[in-house]
């Protein structure tokens, strides 16, 4: 491998006969990993990009081994980088990204994953060790998991959440119960089915990370399901790209007012893109979408036609996966991206599920933490 600097010092090449990657002077400026410029323990920058010149160059660049070292002027600072680390940050990309693109840690699925639900038993999940690993990055990769083996007590949802995050607190409450209740505040919490959906979608920002734990169930029906937002949503892209453009364009309107003092509205698309046309969330919920006036009127009626042919899409059996939560088992789900609903169930015998809210990026730290750490071991 080769390191060549452009004429003027502004931009680093790194070369073989493979591949061609480029960087300019005030990224890897910005980027430098010397005890001055990042805090050994952390890694957190030590300085501001005011503290870094704006015309900053390369004067010299040379490779050995695994180890790029560059000079940057005017400052006359030398440090080096990593090559595996550069190859791993690298942005020049040669090909746009697509619309819908999704990370390579995310797998979307359907009804064909049935057999190979994400499980994790209890008893092995608190020992952290590797079925607790395995299970957290299944959980990010597909968006939801299964624990059982667990303990059949109030509030042991709680011990679920400190697997990997902390318990958010809502208007709910620390949580809330799911059961039959007489003149209910919300459907959620009678014997009728509830068609698959995301959670709160009229919360900014939403809560990312809900847990169900059941603690009694001998009515009959009530099986969970869940359904993969994203699988829905790049259906509805690969049949008809106009749906799916529409529905991430332009924001719908989601309201709850359920209670006395509360009124929780958002305004948010259906279909949430990142910047560069990566899919990042899925908001679905037909009992809180509000007047959508945020679609134009020449769009309006594709946008319905969307909004249906995506509710069709999330209905289909082909989409999802069902299983009985049975006591002392429980299922955690990304609320920004898998749905999940609840067959009907009948009054007779009792089903009754605590649940409550957290946040994904709890659990996304626990699975990044791990794998660095499996990676450091590996070295």
């Amino acid at each position: 491998m080769q390191a060549t600097l452009s004429e003027n010092g502004a931009v680093l090449t790194l070369h073989s006969d493979d591949f061609r990657l480029r960087f300019h002077a005030i990224w890897l400026r910005d980027n430098a990993q010397d005890i001055e410029t990042r805090a050994p323990g952390n890694g957190q920058r030590l300085i501001a990009l005011r503290d870094i010149p704006a015309v900053t160059v390369m004067s010299a660049a040379s490779i050995d081994g695994e180890v790029l070292s560059v000079t940057f002027a005017p400052e006359d600072k030398s440090v080096t980088f990593d090559l595996g680390w550069l190859k791993a940050n690298a942005y020049d990309k040669a090909d746009k990204p697509v619309s819908g693109w999704l990370s390579d840690d995310i797998t979307p699925w359907d009804s064909s994953l049935q057999p190979n639900v994400p499980t994790g038993q209890y008893p092995a999940l608190v020992q952290r060790g590797a079925d607790y690993a395995n299970w957290i990055d299944n959980v990010a990769r597909y968006g939801f998991g299964k624990i059982e083996a667990a303990p059949v007590k109030e509030g042991a949802l709680f011990d679920v959440v400190d697997l990997f995050g902390y318990v958010r607190e809502t208007n709910y409450g620390k949580h809330f119960e799911v059961r039959t209740e007489v003149n209910p505040t919300n459907l959620a919490f009678t014997g009728l089915g509830l068609q698959a959906h995301t959670d709160n979608p009229y919360r900014d920002p939403v809560p990312s990370i809900q847990v169900l734990y059941c603690l009694e169930s001998s009515a009959a029906g009530g099986e969970n399901m869940v359904v993969d937002g994203f699988a829905c949503a790049r259906r509805l892209q690969k049949e008809n790209p106009d749906y799916f453009d529409v529905l991430a364009e332009h924001c719908a309107r989601f309201e709850y007012a359920g209670e006395e003092g509360v009124c929780l509205t958002s305004r948010r698309p259906m279909i949430e893109l990142a910047p560069d046309g990566e899919l990042i969330g899925v908001r679905f919920n037909n009992r809180s979408l509000a007047a959508v006036t945020d679609v134009p009127f020449e769009k309006m009626a594709l946008w319905y036609a969307a909004y249906r042919r995506l509710g069709e899409i999330i209905d289909d059996p082909a989409m999802e996966v069902v299983f009985r939560l049975e006591p002392g088992e429980a299922f955690v789900v990304d609320n920004t991206r898998v749905l999940h609903a609840r067959k009907a169930y009948s009054g007779i015998g009792k089903r009754w599920l605590q649940g409550c809210y957290a946040d994904k990026d709890g659990l996304r730290s626990v699975r990044d933490a791990l794998s660095r750490k499996r990676l450091e071991a590996a070295e």
